[in-house]
């Protein structure tokens, strides 16, 4: 995709897809001229944005891009790859890069590179042609997820940023942002969270798995760094929200779980939902405009070998959440708690004061306007399926 700072550009064009799914490669252009077949997407940033952003395969406007991000000279003649560039956070990613003005963003395609297989890592880098990466490509979900499918979750995870970081080093990238979890954080960890904290202790079992994968990109882009002068980062998130998250009741989290179990059942009319564990642990999260935001600063301005934390430095309970989202959505039922399944990690909650520091990142969005736009989200989704 292209993405060029100041007037539109006549060099490679073309619409923002959903990644992942296959579809007919790209025929992209410079000046005019044929280059050839390209599986990735690549987008202008001279683009008329009057009417808005419009993801087509998930079917959702954003509206304009990030509004927090500026032009920045940083970005103006640089070609950034992203991996999971057309999913939830991917896409917000590319829009704030579009913002900043980003010379040209490149994202590779799920159905077109496998990046699990060696092989389709080398040729995306090679259709790319990168100075800088931004990995978000995962295999994710909730607690059910995880705990139907560590092994996956461990070796897909793993094995797609251990080749992506080791071929971006042979072949020359500049810079290598890869993104971390909150999982990574040891189970008892005191709150708030501390990045010096990371290593104290093993994390919360159903999500260990997931969690240790994506911790080692933390231990190779620090063995990077220390051998070979790699500019490697790492960034911790925390739980993610926001318009087009992933409301499948098998792989869900627990915001995008409640809105729609909320949104569903006064649909029915229905007298009850059901949530699980017992509420009572606490979880802090980050709207998905924001989290890309942070993304993008900490590209352009951190060149640190520290992990620093994504988050906005509170927390909420399960409990409290549910309740919230009950009221927001209109649900006037009885909410049922199931104490047989899992709560998970007891709390989360971030100290975000190094990212402050480090690059100027602070979240602006607040949680109830979050959780609006998220119900909205959800429920336009339902009513066009439903159309």
């Amino acid at each position: 995709m292209t993405a060029q700072a100041g007037e539109p550009s006549a060099r490679r064009t073309a619409d923002v897809r959903e990644s992942a799914r296959g579809g007919d490669p790209q025929v992209l252009s410079v000046a005019g001229r044929p280059q050839g077949v390209v599986r990735g997407v690549r987008v202008d940033h001279g683009r008329d944005w009057s009417n808005g952003f419009r993801n087509r395969s998930l079917g959702r406007d954003h509206g304009p891009p990030n509004a927090g991000m500026r032009v920045s000279a940083f970005w103006t003649d640089r070609r950034v790859m992203v991996t999971g560039g057309a999913g939830f956070l991917g896409s917000a990613v590319v829009r704030a890069l579009q913002e900043a003005g980003a010379a040209e963003i490149f994202v590779p395609r799920t159905g077109d590179y496998d990046l699990r297989k060696l092989p389709d890592v080398d040729r995306a880098l090679a259709d790319g042609r990168p100075d800088l990466v931004i990995h978000l490509a995962a295999v994710v979900g909730g607690i059910g997820a995880n705990r139907a499918s560590p092994g996956r979750f461990f070796y897909d995870n793993a094995i797609m940023g251990l080749q992506l970081m080791e071929q971006s080093r042979l072949v020359g990238v500049a810079k290598f942002v890869a993104i971390g979890t909150v999982c990574a954080y040891p189970k008892f960890t005191p709150v708030p969270f501390r990045e010096e904290d990371l290593w104290n202790g093993y994390p919360e079992e159903t999500n260990a798995p997931y969690g240790l994968a994506k911790k080692m990109l933390l231990v190779q882009a620090q063995a990077y760094r220390d051998q070979y002068g790699f500019n490697a980062i790492y960034l911790l998130p925390v739980n993610i929200y926001g318009p087009g998250d992933n409301f499948d009741p098998a792989s869900s989290h627990v915001i995008p779980a409640l809105v729609k179990k909320c949104v569903d059942a006064r649909e029915r009319g229905d007298g009850f939902i059901e949530a699980w564990g017992t509420g009572s642990a606490s979880r802090e999260f980050l709207y998905v405009d924001d989290a890309a935001r942070g993304i993008v600063l900490a590209a352009e301005r951190y060149d640190g070998r520290e992990p620093i934390n994504l988050g906005v430095g509170s927390e909420i309970t399960i409990r409290d959440l549910t309740e919230l989202i009950a009221r927001l959505t209109g649900f006037s039922g009885e909410i049922r708690w199931d104490p047989s399944k899992p709560d998970g990690q007891p709390r989360r909650a971030l100290d975000t004061s190094r990212a402050r520091e480090a690059f100027g990142f602070t979240s602006s969005t607040s949680f109830e306007d979050g959780l609006r736009a998220t119900i909205e989200g959800y429920r336009a989704r339902i009513g066009a399926v439903t159309r």
